[in-house]
């Protein structure tokens, strides 16, 4: 399993479109098999931060498996008006990780 971040920046004004368009493409991640998990994460202290954590099988399962899916296109479209607003976009591997389970 690989996790990708994608920060990024938006103007307070764009907040509402760009949640509405990670709404609409969350439709093409919950179908595809690639896709463990994903969230969209808005800065407390800086709204106009967000951070889009997705996890995903493989970085191979990213880029080979969802990017060359017929319904890619669909996500991009819904995403692609924020495309210049990212800051960062990588994958990265968990070295340490607490579990959610308490004693």
């Amino acid at each position: 399993m690989v996790i990708e971040y994608v920060r990024y920046t938006v103007r307070d004004d764009r907040s509402a479109e760009f949640e509405e368009a990670y709404r609409r493409a969350s439709t093409v991640l919950d179908g595809d098999a690639h896709c463990l998990r994903y969230e969209v994460a808005r800065g407390v202290e800086e709204p106009e931060h967000y951070v889009v954590r997705l996890e995903w099988d493989s970085v191979d399962g990213h880029e080979k498996g969802f990017r060359t899916s017929p319904r890619f296109a669909e996500f991009f479209d819904a995403v692609k008006p924020f495309f210049e607003q990212i800051d960062e976009m990588k994958h990265y591997s968990v070295r340490t990780e607490k579990s959610s389970a308490r004693p």
